[in-house]
């Protein structure tokens, strides 16, 4: 059995934005992940996300595959996606649902399913999809506090006029088909970009490892709290931050239970350059990495994940 971690939970609505700033850094420095409450997003919300996104994950597989993945938006099927090739040849046990930023020259990219199938659905996915929003992006007002930046630091660098947002709707099917081989929800992984907002339907399954170079890994069990997302610092935003920040190896295991997520990756707009924080370098402690564009970035880790 795994032991249950105990992360801080930071209050986005306090008045007391030096002391959350404090805790958010303590909290990115020492685990990459932290719960999140009085966001804004209210528990009828999350309720009728769940509601829709269960329609959509019990469509007929035929219907579903019309809306396959094309440009990060759209449907992958169960064992389509291996997040960690060297654990297992068979894919995850998953399938989810991708869509993107809903403003700009992009938002045409989505797919969306036919209304008469799911007539509430789409209205209801951009609802929610804007609320994560409006919270992340008041989220990372904070995390510029923590870094010792201005407020509003990352509007300034361009990174949240359009940012690359994308929601991910989860589904970890209860029962599968025996197998030799040890099969998980999500396989060990980091997230790619600055920083994941993620909601659960309360089942187990998701676990940490805060250290990744020992051997055998200690996986940790991160219980859900009802309302609070759980927040993870991603790789772009640990390359930001001269690796001050953690972005912290987790994975799903399977409980035999039936399991919803929601996963809301905040990135920054694609032109923006990813470069050492000037909080965070010295002489003492120079630049680890050469200043990148968010977008090729990005493009080159989804390449490896997926082959595209």
């Amino acid at each position: 059995m795994s032991e249950a971690l105990k992360l801080p939970i930071i209050d986005l609505s306090s008045p007391d934005r030096i002391s959350s700033a404090k805790s958010v850094r303590q909290a990115c420095i020492e685990f990459g992940f932290f719960y999140l409450v009085n966001h804004g997003v209210e528990e009828e919300m999350f309720q009728i996300m769940f509601e829709e996104s269960s329609k959509l994950f019990s469509l007929p597989l035929e219907d579903k595959t019309k809306m396959s993945r094309k440009q990060h938006r759209g449907y992958t099927a169960l064992y389509s996606e291996n997040l960690d090739p060297s654990s297992t040849p068979k894919g995850d046990s998953k399938e989810s649902f991708y869509i993107g930023p809903l403003e700009g020259t992009i938002k045409d990219l989505n797919q969306w399913p036919l209304e008469e199938s799911l007539p509430s659905w789409r209205s209801s996915m951009e609802c929610y999809y804007n609320k994560v929003l409006s919270a992340g992006t008041r989220l990372m007002h904070l995390i510029a506090l923590a870094l010792n930046l201005d407020e509003d630091f990352f509007e300034k660098v361009g990174a949240l006029d359009v940012p690359l947002a994308f929601l991910r709707l989860l589904h970890y099917p209860g029962k599968l088909e025996p197998s030799g081989e040890e099969i998980y929800g999500a396989s060990a992984h980091s997230d790619y970009g600055m920083i994941t907002l993620l909601t659960t339907d309360g089942v187990p399954g998701l676990q940490v490892c805060r250290d990744k170079s020992k051997h055998p890994r200690v996986w940790e069990d991160v219980p859900n709290i009802k309302g609070a997302f759980i927040v993870n610092i991603g790789d772009m935003m640990e390359r930001w931050t001269n690796c001050l920040f953690r972005s912290t190896l987790h994975r799903v295991m399977p409980t035999g239970q039936e399991r919803y997520s929601a996963a809301f990756f905040m990135d920054p707009n694609s032109d923006c350059v990813v470069k050492c924080l000037e909080s965070c370098c010295s002489e003492s402690c120079p630049p680890r990495f050469p200043p990148i564009r968010s977008f090729d970035y990005l493009k080159e880790r989804f390449r490896l994940t997926y082959g595209s």
